[in-house]
């Protein structure tokens, strides 16, 4: 009889966060528009999951993951805590590139990133899973448990309505 694996086991834990880290963050993102944190919840889902390794199944583990991620992040949202986050201070990185090219990277980043998520959730999470996880129409249909045809709406709508919004901040500029 095969042994079960331990969740406690550090390369079994290991080879978890390899697993489900990134695609749940990912899920996090595009269900609420936050990327950084999404990041930080993933990274509180992971702690719990280890502070909890003892009592957790490991073929229940992702599904554990995914519910402790949502309650934090709906728990944060309830809250309305905003916290702020700075760069963690490193020693300077020697850079050829030109200051103001980072600056204006940075600056573009943080638009796409608002843009994105000032689109309303469905649309959103239908347009990301699309353009960055580069499912198909179908794939996501299936996966939000709608209609193609739904997806394919969805996603023009949130085109239309990532156009208006550039343009907006066009004249706003």
């Amino acid at each position: 009889m095969n042994k079960p694996f331990s969740v406690c086991e550090e390369q079994v834990y290991n080879g978890l966060y390899k697993k489900h880290a990134e695609s749940l963050r990912n899920h996090l993102y595009f269900k609420f528009g936050d990327l950084k944190q999404a990041e930080d919840i993933v990274q509180e889902s992971f702690i719990k999951l280890w502070t909890k390794c003892s009592t957790i199944i490991y073929e229940k583990a992702a599904s554990f993951l995914y519910t402790v991620s949502r309650n934090l992040y709906i728990d944060s949202l309830r809250s309305k805590k905003v916290a702020l986050k700075f760069e963690k201070n490193s020693s300077p990185v020697q850079d050829n590139e030109d200051p103001y090219f980072h600056l204006r990277t940075k600056e573009f980043k943080q638009k796409i990133e608002a843009t994105i998520s000032a689109l309303p959730e469905k649309q959103r999470e239908a347009f990301l899973l699309n353009r960055i996880e580069k499912l198909t129409y179908k794939e996501i249909a299936q996966k939000l448990e709608i209609s193609q045809t739904a997806v394919e709406k969805r996603i023009a709508n949130a085109l239309v309505k990532l156009k208006e919004i550039t343009e907006l901040q066009k004249r706003n500029i």
